[in-house]
């Protein structure tokens, strides 16, 4: 199921029509349901500061969290790339029949591992998911009954390599579902709301006003697209791409 926050350029809409229209609500109407004094101007500063000051602070956590999330990804194909790698070394270990099985079945899992990065269809990525599942209990399979035939401590060093591998993965998977939660999302619109109703009710003038309409949305809008694309793997520009995946597939085929 595709997340909300996969789409950067809907939330950029969406965000700069709510931030809009937050604006001029406070510009158009709660200007005119009660305007603001001039004993009243000091204490509303300090408010529209220490709010602005809030949702910088939101903007900036959230980006940090993203830039985080998406570095740890990278790790991970990195991590993975090299576990399979080196368990296709390792499959020397096993007697000559399991290391070329096991070396067949490294070569298509790594392929499967390289499209799971590169697809955006949602029934694709069942069906390498399902593939995957397979590719892993043959892997597990080969490299358990090699060692069930011969317990020694070379085949459990094949053996420790293919756990590698297959935490590899779950590791991946994990780190792609660690988004930013939907909660810290809508508490970071309802403060953008919040900003844009005071800078709007604040503004003293109608041209001023205009302005306020415009400039401070478009930047709201522009950080949530950009916080978006970044935690979202598979939706936007900013992804994650399997170059070491790709590098170490292409080192496994033979010459």
């Amino acid at each position: 199921m595709r997340n909300a926050m996969d789409y950067p350029s809907v939330v950029f809409v969406s965000t700069l029509v709510a931030m809009s229209l937050s604006a001029w609500i406070g510009a158009g109407v709660l200007r005119r349901v009660k305007s603001l004094t001039a004993e009243s101007r000091e204490d509303f500063n300090v408010v529209q500061a220490a709010t602005l000051t809030l949702l910088a602070l939101m903007i900036g956590f959230s980006f940090s969290m993203a830039v985080g999330r998406y570095d740890q990804r990278k790790n991970y194909e990195e991590e993975e790339a090299n576990a399979i790698g080196t368990e296709y070394v390792r499959a020397d270990l096993l007697p000559s029949a399991d290391a070329q099985q096991v070396r067949a079945l490294l070569s298509r899992y790594i392929e499967q591992r390289v499209l799971f990065y590169q697809t955006r269809d949602v029934q694709e990525l069942e069906r390498i998911n399902a593939t995957t599942m397979q590719l892993q209990a043959g892997l597990w399979a080969a490299v358990r009954d090699a060692a069930a035939a011969q317990p020694n401590p070379v085949t459990t060093l094949a053996v420790a390599g293919m756990n590698e591998v297959l935490n590899s993965q779950g590791y991946t998977q994990a780190a792609w579902w660690n988004r930013i939660p939907l909660a810290a999302w809508g508490l970071m619109v309802a403060i953008a709301v919040c900003c844009n109703l005071l800078v709007g009710y604040g503004a003293r003038t109608a041209k001023v006003s205009l302005t306020l309409l415009v400039v401070l949305p478009v930047v709201v809008a522009t950080s949530f697209a950009l916080i978006a694309d970044i935690d979202s793997p598979r939706g936007g520009i900013i992804r994650v791409s399997p170059i070491n995946l790709v590098s170490t597939a292409q080192s496994l085929r033979p010459s």
